[in-house]
This record gives C-alpha cells, structure tokens and sequence, in this order.
C-alpha cells in the first residue's frame, strides 16, 4: 500500500504537458534518425534531407527537447534537486554518449559522432546546475548565445578551430551534432521559462489533470526520452539490417 501511494505521489508530481511534449519531439526525432539513415544506406534516392528545410525543422525538434530540459532542471532544482545529482547525472548522460561515439564508429570512420546531442546534455547538465538560481540573467545569457551564433551564420557560419567543436559550430560531415553553441542558450532559456511557468516546483496556471490511461500512454515516451533515444538507434539498423542487408552490410567495416 506504501509503494502504491509513492508511486502515485511521483506521477502526481510530474506535469503531463511537459512530459506530452517530449513525446512529440521524441516522435520527430525518430522520424528524422529513420530518414537520415534510409539515405545514409542509400535506401532513399534522394538528398533533401540535407536540404535548409529538414534540417532546420531538425533543429526546432532538437530544440524542443533542450528548451524542455532546461524547464524540467529548474522544477527539479526548485523540489530540492543537488549541483551534487545534477552533475553526476550529467556525467553519466556524458558516458552515454560516448559509447555512442564507438558504437557510431562501427558504421562509419568518418561521420561517427563526435559531439552529439547526449554529450551536449551531459554538458549542460554539469553546467546549468550553477546558472539555476538565476532568472532574467539566464535569458539575457541564453539570448546572447543564440546571437553568436547568428553572427557566426554572418560570418560565414563555421569556425575552423577542431578542438572547439563542441563548443561553437565546426565544419563536418556527422551524424549528430549539438555544440554549446547555440545550443546550451536555448538550454538556458528554457530554464528561465521553467522559473516563470512553474516557481517553486509548481503550476502557475491552474490546468485539467489528466490520469487517464490514454495521456499515461501517450505521455510514457516522454517520461523515458533517455532510454528511447538509445534504444532507437539498434532499433532502426537491426530492423533496416533484417529487411535490407545487401545495402546495411556494406556500410560496416568488419
């Protein structure tokens, strides 16, 4: 009876839309991986992905994914959360992503990812913990990153410094890539919005609950989004390996 009611005092406090809203993107976000790597294996005849559209509806729903993971850190930090929790999650989402980058580098030497979204949120993790007192500072700061990056777009849109791609936008063919900047601004922005929409853990606005087994299942993605982003990655090249292996095989050098 005492584990039933701490479980349903942990989905209580949850906020469905956010978790709604993760699902979306996780839903754009395998779409997209799908498409990418249908081209990748030379089983979609086409180069649009690669055109200005997809990528920048790409960017939007990665976007998402980071704006609400700066909501979320601010709720958990204003529930009590540790810098402490904070950067060891951190670390071990870091972890995550580098055995991403030797897992990539199976299928390919040259567009392994080298600084994806995992290794970004592993940063951001460590990172924000320090900026989750803030508020307007963190907009203006977040703000500012994102304009760098629109300078550089200016600019010429790339800095030719390898050893910073994680930091600012490098040139590079790759499967996944995420650096700081812009990216860690809209992280940050996300977290001053996470303190204006829900100060102290919670709703500013009042809105309907649901605990209906149809929002529990279409929010269940987004309660999970670390998981699903891992496991769709054998998910998609196992079953395109099942269906296609004359055109999967060729791309893995063993």
């Amino acid at each position: 009876m005492a584990v039933t009611t701490q479980i349903n005092t942990i989905k209580r406090n949850r906020f469905w839309e956010i978790d709604l809203l993760r699902t979306i993107a996780i839903v754009g976000m395998i779409t997209f991986h799908t498409l990418d790597l249908l081209y990748y294996f030379n089983l979609y005849p086409t180069n649009i992905l690669y055109g200005p559209w997809w990528w920048s509806t790409r960017a939007v729903n990665a976007g998402m994914f980071i704006f609400l993971a700066g909501v979320a850190l601010t709720i958990t930090y204003s529930r009590g959360g540790k810098i402490s929790g904070f950067m060891l999650r951190g670390l071990k989402i870091f972890g995550c992503g580098m055995a991403l980058t030797l897992i990539t580098l199976l299928i390919s030497r040259t567009e392994y990812i080298r600084f994806g979204i995992l290794h970004f949120f592993g940063i951001a993790f460590i990172l924000a913990p320090f900026f989750a007192r803030f508020r307007f500072i963190n907009l203006v700061l977040g703000i500012a990153l994102i304009a760098v990056r629109f300078y550089l777009v200016e600019q010429g849109g790339l800095v030719d410094i390898p050893w910073l791609l994680w930091l600012v936008p490098y040139g590079f063919r790759t499967f996944d890539y995420w650096p700081l900047v812009p990216y860690f601004g809209i992280f940050l922005v996300g977290m001053f919005f996470g303190k204006i929409l829900y100060p102290q853990g919670n709703r500013r606005v009042n809105i309907h609950e649901f605990n209906d087994p149809v929002t529990s299942a279409l929010t269940f993605p987004g309660r999970h989004p670390l998981v699903i982003y891992l496991a769709q990655w054998p998910a998609i090249i196992g079953i395109l390996l099942l269906l296609f292996p004359a055109n999967v095989l060729p791309h893995f050098p063993f």
